[in-house]
């Protein structure tokens, strides 16, 4: 590799850094030579107001060289004593000591965070089984305008739910069909084949969300990854090791782990035949091993099962994320049921029960509890298919979801039943799957209560969902539900839907929604609403300040359609303009807040709006002034004292002369609404299937 240019100095600053739900024990900088004074550059151009991702390809001293994605040439630039540099994607819970924080998995799938100039899929055909230390590979041509990157075209429908299973629960091989036609396990212990046939690097778990800790210059390794951040003089202002090796093992990935694929699975029991099984015991204490894996077209019924799993030698991380390495009960090629059974695991990545490629599991009346990081209660990924009724599950473990999907997605549906997840980055429910859940409570102790990420979708019925998000500072808000592309390649780039249909949606802290660089859609239909103390926000459609690498800052905005069905709201709605959005107020719905653009996240800003459809019926309750594009009503609009509110166009024309301290500021205004264009609900009967 050539080396380009050294130059003027480069002083490396810390990103900011905090865990999504508690903070990292701060270390000290171990550098304390003096650095020599360095730039770098490219070919006379310098990197300045850019993020750039690279591999690590000599370190001399306080030195540090790299290649930049898609170039051949090296870059240089030198570390001083002051600096703090951080890794990304290892969590630490509160509780723990400084010391273990290094091997501590996150559950977003973090990866590289891409450059600046990282756009998403233009066509939200993104490949989300690339690896997932690479960033998205930009799309040719023109970036999509006010979509933040975004799909410019959703080709999904948003509404149609998860293809239903026939009739009743299969009796024979495979998935709900009863036909397996994948004949990927012939050999017996060969896993199915990897997404686009090539295993991931490995350098983070999928999840729910990447968080840092600090590091030191001699944590950065020849081979890692880094992402480094220019200013706009082309000073260096921070450096993030997105897949560094202390502890032997990748951020995100206890020491030891390895997460370049598997090419087949260790398992004490495993099953190829149907077979029935009844009140037997299953023991698994082997390093990243399997208690019971189902492949081979085998359908198998347990019944009345104890299993245990515990390794402290295992290593979660990817493989255990993306295809159920160390999970207690594995199908990846096959059907499992599972009644009336407890599952126990203490093992990092070592999830109760778990469904990948042709897998289908059915587990019902069964209690699983789970203690490891990265360990999720039931899961999903690689395009698995599980149905759940009336289970008890708890998480302890950091990013362990209780209801957990991954890479390449699947179907999830559950009925009934107490899902809990107690650690950090640990929501109730992390979707990149179509997941549907009826009639059942769901708790995060310890972090926000949903993340939906990309072309995938949460549908929740008569449900009661909690939140309990800690403040970060390394995010620009704190939420309970979050709709949003990572860019981690470890989701399709496309629209998140949420709905929820009665039950209940409480937040112990911070704002209720956010959505960021992808386009999304919310649904609510009469749920009962708690807000927290601080109620930051109601929805929040903007932006995002790129510390987490969720596109490319200054236009990460969202594309958005929230429809509320006789909903009562509170809190403010805001908006910017590289996003857009559209908020239906329908049947007998009300809001009690103010509608804002907020333009810190927004950079040059875009064409983006925010439209607001009142239908008659419905109230918006004004509590401070407001800003948006098209406001349609045939409602109510008053402040909270009954008194009407102005209405001015951004022109001057005055369209409602209110007595309110309060006004409302527009582009255009039309007593005339058409909500056509609005969501409708689903029913839980379409994803249902009958229990075996």
């Amino acid at each position: 590799m050539k080396k380009k240019s050294i130059l003027p100095l480069v002083t490396v600053t810390m990103l900011a850094t905090a865990l999504l739900g508690g903070c990292a024990n701060k270390t000290e900088s171990t550098t304390t030579s003096e650095a020599t004074p360095t730039e770098a550059v490219k070919e006379g151009n310098s990197y300045a107001g850019q993020t750039i991702s690279g591999e690590v390809t000599e370190i001399d001293g306080d030195t540090i060289s790299m290649t930049p994605e898609g170039e051949e040439d090296d870059i240089s630039f030198a570390v001083n004593d002051d600096v703090e540099i951080t890794r990304e994607g290892m969590e630490q819970p509160p509780e723990m000591s400084g010391d273990d924080s290094s091997n501590t998995p996150s559950e977003m799938p973090d990866g590289e965070a891409p450059s600046d100039n990282s756009e998403q899929s233009g066509d939200g055909s993104s490949d989300n089984n690339s690896d997932s230390n690479t960033s998205p590979e930009k799309p040719d041509g023109e970036a999509p305008s006010d979509n933040g990157g975004q799909s410019g075209d959703s080709s999904s429908d948003t509404n149609t739910p998860p293809e239903k299973p026939d009739g009743e629960a299969p009796s024979g091989n495979g998935g709900p069909s009863g036909d397996s036609s994948s004949d990927n396990n012939s050999d017996g212990n060969t896993p199915p084949e990897m997404p686009d046939g090539e295993a991931p690097s490995g350098n983070a778990p999928g999840g729910d969300m990447a968080t840092s800790t600090d590091a030191s210059l001699t944590d950065i390794q020849v081979g890692d990854t880094i992402q480094v951040t220019f200013d706009d003089d082309g000073t260096v202002t921070a450096i993030v090791i997105s897949n560094g090796n202390a502890g032997g093992g990748a951020p995100g990935q206890p020491g030891g782990g390895n997460s370049g694929g598997v090419e087949s699975y260790d398992a004490v029991s495993e099953y190829t035949t149907d077979a029935d099984v009844d009140g037997e015991t299953f023991e698994s204490t082997g390093t990243d091993e399997n208690a019971i894996h189902v492949y081979g077209g085998a359908d198998v019924t347990l019944n009345n099962i104890t299993v245990t799993r515990s390794s402290e030698e295992s290593s979660g991380g990817d493989n255990s994320s993306f295809y159920g390495v160390g999970a207690a009960i594995l199908t990846t090629d096959g059907q499992a049921t599972i009644t009336n059974s407890t599952i126990t695991t203490d093992a990092d990545g070592a999830a109760g029960a778990f469904a990948y490629g042709d897998g289908t599991v059915y587990v019902s009346d069964s209690t699983i509890k789970t203690t490891g990081n990265t360990a999720g209660g039931i899961h999903a990924a690689g395009g698995g298919t599980l149905y759940a009724w009336d289970l008890d599950v708890e998480t302890d473990g950091n990013s362990s979801a209780a209801i957990r999907s991954d890479r390449g997605g699947g179907t999830m549906v559950v009925d009934g039943g107490t899902y809990t997840s107690n650690g950090t980055g640990s929501p109730a429910v992390y979707s990149t799957a179509d997941i549907a859940v009826s009639g059942a409570t769901l708790t995060a102790n310890g972090s926000e209560a949903v993340c939906i990420e990309g072309l995938n979708s949460l549908r929740l019925f008569d449900t009661d969902l909690t939140g309990n998000m800690s403040d970060d500072s390394q995010n620009d808000c704190t939420w309970n539900v979050i709709l949003y592309q990572s860019m981690s390649g470890d989701s399709e780039v496309g629209n998140s839907t949420f709905e929820m249909n009665g039950g209940s949606l409480t937040a112990k802290n911070g704002g209720m929604f956010y959505t960021t660089n992808t386009e999304s859609t919310f649904i609510l239909n009469d749920v009962d609403i708690a807000y927290a103390d601080d109620n930051d926000f109601f929805l929040r459609c903007t932006g995002n300040n790129n510390q987490r690498g969720w596109g490319t800052s200054g236009s990460n905005g969202a594309d958005c359609e929230f429809t509320a069905i006789d909903q009562d709201m509170e809190g403010d709605v805001i908006w910017d303009s590289i996003s857009q959005l559209d908020f239906y107020m329908t049947g007998e719905s009300t809001l009690t807040g103010a509608i804002t653009d907020d333009e810190t996240y927004a950079g040059n800003g875009g064409d983006g709006y925010c439209n607001v459809y009142i239908e008659k019926g419905s109230t918006w309750t004004v509590t401070g002034d407001s800003t948006l594009t098209s406001l349609y009503c045939a409602g109510t609009i008053t402040d909270a004292s009954g008194k009407a509110v102005t209405i001015v166009g951004t022109d001057g024309t005055v369209y409602v002369q209110g007595t309110s301290s309060y006004t409302i500021t527009v582009d255009s205004y039309s007593t005339s609404v058409d909500t056509s264009d609005a969501e409708s609900t689903t029913s839980f009967s379409d994803y249902a299937v009958t229990q075996p």
